[in-house]
């Protein structure tokens, strides 16, 4: 065949394939979600700061100080309730369950817990835990939302990498919430899959891209917490990496595997009457939730973004504020009312530092970083994640040694005190929940 002939066949097939809408239409519908998890991650964190702003407002009173005893408990119960009826499986982070939908197989399974219904039931009611004071944070929840919005992109394009794009999704949504592109992508190698997956770095990569440009053109360019220059500059300094990393790591340990225990007697508690019994669970926990905010002077109610931002820039928090926090974020968590421990974990963290560095003499910026980077390693037990979101959301360059070295310390602590990392032992009842369900229509079917 001549030259000219088989260049221009070649030609005619390029031009073919490229102007081909088959080809080009699970792309652009894949970018457009991309697109879009961006968009609604700027839209959730506006809706998120109203929300806790009206609750501050409302209760700023002289005598409003005591209105979380009625609004706080009340929020949670309908939360919990509208959870349980109309948004079932959006409960909590939403982290474990995009973990537990790339393990089933079923795309059955996989929408029950992600789908557009659970987009907006995530959103309403995360809202709503904030405008009640629920010590909990909009960015786990943004996982779920994510991972929600690819699921339907695989379902609309077309497209057969349904794990991928989870995954992806995954990515998006906390490179977007945090403004940190690469804790986006090492959250979505370490945490959601555990394992390296190359097949999936052209999806992740385009996704974490094209939501974070959302995000940039509707929010700008920021750093989560401002931006700190704090490095040791002492042999005191330095041992804070040290108690930071034990400390932070075991005080993690204690969370999640006190979750992870707690969780399976609540869940056997409730089995009899399961909407009746969470409803009133979730108003004890609202209670007693409102009785710490009230005590604390309102600092426990919400994200806790004020005080570790306050940390941050060496502002020293009350000695007792973390356990406060603490305590507060975990009875939010075992409410069952749907929020994340993202922002809470990092409140926590700075204000564990932040007592760290009052008792030993240091700095309290310092401290607080690296007190967020030894707890929330703890809690999540993904060291390579804390060290990079840390060091994205503070922008402390000087201190890129320091904070690797207490996020690896936090790890290894906690991974000696509690075996089992908390969101994959939390998606492992989604995944039995699935199996039952299945197993259930099986047998009614056969």
């Amino acid at each position: 065949m001549p030259v000219f002939h088989r260049k221009s066949r070649l030609l005619r097939r390029s031009r073919v394939l490229w102007g081909s809408f088959s080809l080009w239409r699970p792309r652009l519908i894949f970018w457009f979600g991309a697109f879009a998890i961006g968009v609604i991650s700027v839209g959730f964190a506006r809706l998120a700061d109203l929300a806790q702003r009206g609750f501050a407002g409302v209760t700023a009173g002289q005598w409003s100080f005591l209105l979380p005893l009625l609004i706080t408990p009340l929020g949670f119960m309908l939360s919990a309730y509208l959870a349980a009826t109309f948004f079932p499986n959006a409960q909590g982070s939403g982290i474990p369950q995009a973990i537990a939908a790339r393990h089933l197989r079923d795309p059955e399974d996989r929408t029950r817990l992600l789908s557009l219904r659970l987009v907006f039931g995530k959103i309403l009611l995360t809202v709503v835990g904030l405008a009640s004071g629920a010590s909990i944070g909009r960015e786990g929840p943004t996982v779920q939302v994510g991972a929600s919005i690819m699921l339907a992109v695989a379902r609309f394009g077309g497209m057969a990498q349904a794990r991928g794009l989870i995954l992806a999704g995954s990515a998006a949504g906390i490179a977007a919430a945090f403004n940190t592109p690469l804790a986006g992508i090492v959250f979505a190698i370490e945490e959601m899959s555990r394992t390296y997956e190359s097949r999936a770095n052209g999806l992740v990569l385009t996704a974490v891209i094209l939501s974070g440009l959302a995000a940039l053109g509707l929010a700008g360019s920021y750093n989560y917490f401002g931006s700190a220059a704090v490095a040791p500059a002492s042999v005191r300094d330095w041992e804070l990496v040290l108690v930071c990393g034990i400390g932070g790591g075991a005080l993690g340990a204690a969370f999640s595997g006190l979750a992870l225990h707690l969780g399976q007697h609540v869940r056997r508690w409730a089995h009899p009457q399961p909407l009746r019994r969470m409803v009133m669970l979730a108003a004890a926990c609202g209670l007693v939730v409102a009785a710490i905010g009230i005590l604390s002077g309102g600092m426990t109610f919400g994200t806790g973004y004020v005080q570790a931002k306050g940390a941050v820039e060496g502002n020293p928090l009350p000695l007792l504020f973390f356990l406060e926090k603490l305590l507060a974020g975990f009875l939010s968590m075992m409410s069952g009312i749907p929020g994340g421990i993202f922002a809470p974990s990092l409140s926590v963290g700075a204000g564990f530092g932040s007592t760290i560095g009052q008792i030993m003499g240091s700095s309290i910026a310092l401290a607080a970083i690296l007190g967020m980077a030894g707890y929330f390693s703890g809690v999540v037990q993904a060291p390579m994640t804390a060290f990079v979101i840390i060091l994205e959301m503070t922008g402390d360059h000087q201190a890129v040694i320091p904070i690797m070295a207490v996020s690896m310390i936090g790890y290894i602590t906690s991974r000696i005190l509690s075996r089992e990392p908390l969101y994959h032992g939390l998606s492992r009842v989604f995944i039995a929940a699935a199996i039952r369900a299945r197993r259930a229509k099986e047998t009614a079917e056969s």
